[in-house]
């Protein structure tokens, strides 16, 4: 992958990289925003997650992010300021379904390297993954309602994983929880002392993975993502109601307010 200092990791438009090696399907978004998501890239990241499922040779997808900021910031506040329609905002948050969906469905299990800060769509990615690992610095916080919406579209896959009422929490009270809190909820399956270290337990575990029985893989991810066959629907459902919310008087001053700082 190109590292993040280069000049085409530099673009104004993010960027999404994967590369296949020894059964292992690495897939990296950036975005020089904090890592934040503008629609284009969800929509590369969803298409992106598919093919590297569908590529015979692959065991095991690990789901990274660029530079050495946050993990990811969430939705693109640009991206949100410019919604006009309840259709555009539907449309602009379906990007966030489309991904998820892309990470549950793929035969693969899916590893999440999570090296910094992660909020918003952020946590519903986490969330998507079946094995995450963090540094110790990554917290993690839903908040959307500070801006007058909520986590509607990650809001499924993030209870399946860490329960209502940690989800409840997070979702109410919309300030940071710590990568130990994040831990012990389940949302991180393990947290490691720095980059070096993540580094290294992500490729152990992904090299193990890769040298694992395909098909025992391929029906444990069904088992985990039991109940989820009716998510096209329901995500859908969700986005539009984001979508109409972004486009209220409170959310747009909320919105105008955070990019101002």
């Amino acid at each position: 992958m190109t590292p993040t200092n280069s000049p085409a990791a530099q673009s104004p438009d993010g960027y999404v990289r994967s590369e296949v090696a020894d059964g292992i399907g690495r897939i990296e978004f950036y975005h020089p925003k904090s890592n934040s998501l503008p629609g284009a890239v969800l929509q590369e990241l969803a298409a992106t997650v598919t093919a590297v499922s569908r590529t015979p040779d692959v065991r095991v997808i690990v789901l990274q992010s660029g530079g050495t900021g946050p993990f990811c910031a969430g939705a693109s506040f640009d991206e949100l300021a410019a919604i006009e329609t309840p259709a555009q905002g539907q449309q602009f948050f379906s990007g966030f379904a489309g991904v998820i969906l892309a990470m549950i469905r793929a035969p693969q299990f899916v590893i999440c390297r999570v090296h910094g800060k992660a909020a918003g769509g952020a946590v519903g990615l986490i969330a998507a993954s079946d094995f995450s690992f963090a540094v110790d610095k990554a917290s993690a916080k839903l908040s959307e309602l500070a801006v007058g919406i909520g986590p509607f579209v990650v809001g499924p896959v993030i209870e399946k994983k860490i329960g209502l009422a940690s989800f409840s929490q997070m979702a109410v009270d919309a300030d940071w929880r710590d990568a130990a809190w994040c831990e012990r909820r389940g949302l991180y399956a393990k947290v490691v002392p720095d980059v070096a270290a993540l580094d290294a337990a992500v490729d152990a575990q992904a090299a193990t993975l890769a040298k694992a029985n395909p098909e025992a893989m391929a029906m444990l991810k069904r088992v985990f993502w039991a109940g989820t066959a009716d998510w096209d629907t329901l995500l859908a459902e969700r986005a539009a109601m984001s979508g109409t919310l972004v486009l209220s008087a409170f959310t747009r001053q909320a919105i105008g307010a955070f990019k101002a700082k």
